[in-house]
This record gives C-alpha cells, structure tokens and sequence, in this order.
C-alpha cells in the first residue's frame, strides 16, 4: 500500500484530514449557498443588485486573510495546536448558528457577518494546517501527506460548491443549508478532539498585534531565504492560474460552451478530481523525497493544455479533447503545487513556520485579488474567456523560466528526474 494511503489508518493524520476536510466543505457550502441565494432570490435577502452581491461576497470572504494572518501565524507558533484547532472549529459551530439563524430569518447583514468570520476562521486555521503536518510525518512523508491534503481539499471544494448551489437553488433551502452547516461544523469538531497533540514551536514569542508591521515582518523574513520566497510565489502563481480559470466557468460554460448549470459543475468536477489525481501521484513520481523538479513540469503541462484548451474552444462544443484538457490542467497543476508546499515546511526554520505558512497565505490571497483584476483588464480591452485561458496559460513560460533563472535547483533537479 502507498505510504500516504497509510497514513490514513493513523491517529498522528486521520483525525486531522478529515478536520480539515470538513472544514474546507463547510466553507464551500455556506460560501455557495449564500451566492446562490443572493443571485436567484436576491429579493428575499436583499436590495442589492444579484450580480453586484455575487461579485462582492467573495471579496468580503477573502479580506481577513490580509488583515490577520500574520497574526494568526504568530499564535500558531506560540500555542499548541491541536487545542488551537479546537478553538477554531467551537468557533465555527458559533459562526454556522449564527448563518443558519441569517438564513432562516433572511436577515442579509447577519449572512454578511458570518461570510466575514468564516474568512477569519479560515485565516486561522492556514498556518496551524500546514505547519501541523512537518510535526507529525517525516520528510519522505511531507510529499504523500500534502498529496492528501490537497486532494482532499479540492475534493471538498467540488462537493462544497455541488451541495451549496443545490441548496440555494431549492425554494425554501434556507432550513436545509443551515442545518447542513451547522452539522458540518459539529462533526469537524469531533474530528479534531482526536488529533495528537502538537506542541508549541516557539512557546517565549511575545506576539505583535498590529497587522501592519507584522505584515512587513513577515514578508522581510521569508524574503530572506530566497529558496521559500520563490516556493511560495510558485504557490501563489498556482491560485492566481486555478482562481482565472474557476471564476469564469460558469460564464464560459453558459456563453461558450451553450450549455447549462450541469455543464460548469462538469467542468468543475473534472478540474477537480485532476488536481486531486495529480497530488496523489506527487508521492509515487517523487520517491520518497521532496522533488522539486516535478515543479517545472507541472508548470509545462498547465501550459500545453491551457493553450490547447484554447484552441479546441473555438468550436464551442463540449467534447473529450475538451474536458481532458480541463483535467490536465488540474492535473498538472497538482503536481506542481504538491512538492511546493513540501519544500516550504521542510525547508522553514521550525519556530518560524506557522509565520512562513501566514505570508504564504497573505501572498496567495494577494495574487487571487491580482487574477481577478487582470480578468477585468483583459475583457476592458475587448478579448474574450478563451483569449483569458490562452495568455495565463502563455504566463507559466514567465513564471519557469523565473524560477529556474532564481533557483537553478529547479532546473537541475528536473533534468535528474528525467533521467
């Protein structure tokens, strides 16, 4: 059996998998139910224009991740964790009463508020996440372990989004998507009063409250070590590529491909399962140690089939050339996120890495906010989704030769691989 199968079967993982799976969901579901809702039914929530309230909630989600996570990765390096974790899904259970009540009640705010502390509940759990896993499963292990986490993050994503949408959709979901959220939160809870204890990397640190400063703080320290700089601008430039692409599948799937709600949950599906496929295979493809090499041909797939998905778009027809080019490029990009986010535990200073992973997560979340403006940008000058598809996919050129120019090891260890 592959060793990150096994990890399956141990307390040291498992209790933390399914934690963070659950969680992932959860924000998945409440995320998309309420988009849908706001969308579909805006007049029971709202005043606000459906297309206005579906472009601002993601925005709201996502603001906490640049206010404090460098403070959240501060009190992860300070604390335990498994009692951190804890905190944080009795948080949650809070925040999904306080949504289900929203919902019920069609109180708009009250959805708006909880949306926002979602956000911070995901900003705290980031840096306990990642920094979690360097603790408890060896270097041969890091790969397979991350290979897990992101496939089961991706996985939780789709079913989250697949639940929510159906939800918003049904007449009279509010009752159902609040319990739904609310057990979810519950069974993450359960799950982690099973995770072995993590003690603290740096017990003495005398945290910074100001986000600010510890902002800066942060992004000078990982600047430092160019080796997890560049890491964590590859992680980045893989959100700034997967968030291009899964925006605009619901309008590519409706405006492009002439098809229905069915079709962008196809699409989403196939993404999916590629990038969880490719995160599974980084572990067998990299024997047993952090393989940076397989980052340059990750890069390379996401390109070729990027440019092919471009070209077979112009029929706007959905066929199998099509939707293996979506799974390629997830898959791909599964194997070129995986022995990234590797590389950054192994290599961060151990009473640093829970601050490394809140950078991390501060630049992914800025690179995000940069895909969705770049969208704008490209459509402001008259090109259309496929054209979209077709220059980020052209950009992975400028993001390899970056990282091999900067860190030859990527290079060199590409090379080895092939051999």
């Amino acid at each position: 059996m592959s060793q990150q199968f096994k990890l399956m079967r141990e307390k040291r993982f498992l209790p933390f998998f399914c934690t963070q799976f659950l969680g992932a969901l959860n924000d998945n579901v409440f995320k998309t139910a309420l988009i849908t809702m706001a969308v579909f039914h805006t007049a029971d929530l709202t005043t606000l224009n459906g297309t206005a309230v579906a472009t601002l909630l993601p925005g709201i989600f996502i603001l906490p991740f640049f206010l404090f996570s460098a403070t959240a990765g501060q009190i992860a390096d300070k604390y335990e964790k498994s009692q951190l974790i804890r905190l944080v899904k009795i948080f949650e259970v809070v925040l999904m009463l306080i949504a289900a009540l929203g919902f019920l009640l069609h109180v708009f705010w009250l959805l708006v508020l909880a949306l926002l502390m979602m956000g911070m509940h995901s900003t705290l759990f980031g840096p306990v996440k990642y920094a979690y896993l360097p603790q408890h499963l060896t270097e041969p292990e890091l790969v397979g372990g991350n290979g897990m986490v992101e496939m089961g993050t991706f996985i939780a994503i789709l079913l989250g989004q697949i639940i929510g949408a159906g939800l918003g959709m049904h007449e009279g979901g509010e009752l159902g998507t609040g319990l739904s959220i609310v057990s979810l939160a519950l069974l993450g809870y359960f799950a982690s009063k099973q995770i072995p204890s993590s003690p603290a990397a740096e017990p003495s640190l005398k945290i910074n409250w100001n986000p600010i400063t510890e902002t800066g703080r942060n992004i000078a320290f990982i600047w430092k070590s160019q080796q997890i700089w560049l890491a964590i601008i590859g992680v980045s430039w893989f959100w700034f590529y997967g968030a291009t692409l899964l925006a605009q599948f619901p309008v590519f799937a409706k405006d492009v491909l002439h098809g229905d709600e069915s079709i962008f949950i196809l699409l989403l599906a196939i993404f999916s399962v590629g990038v969880g496929v490719g995160s599974l295979l980084c572990e067998k493809l990299s024997k047993g140690i952090v393989e940076i090499g397989l980052v340059p041909i990750g890069a390379m797939g996401m390109m070729a089939f990027g440019v092919d998905l471009y070209t077979v778009s112009a029929s706007g027809i959905v066929d199998w050339r099509l939707l293996a080019d979506i799974g390629l490029i997830g898959f791909f990009g599964g194997v070129y996120i995986v022995p990234l986010y590797a590389l950054i535990q192994s290599r961060a200073q151990k009473t640093h890495q829970s601050r490394v992973i809140a950078a991390n997560n501060i630049l992914n979340a800025l690179f995000m906010v940069i895909s969705a403006v770049f969208a704008m940008v490209i459509f402001k000058l008259g090109l259309n989704i496929p054209q979209l598809f077709l220059i980020t996919a052209l950009m992975n050129a400028l993001v390899i030769i970056y990282l091999c120019l900067r860190q030859p090891e990527y290079f060199n260890r590409m090379r080895s691989w092939r051999l």
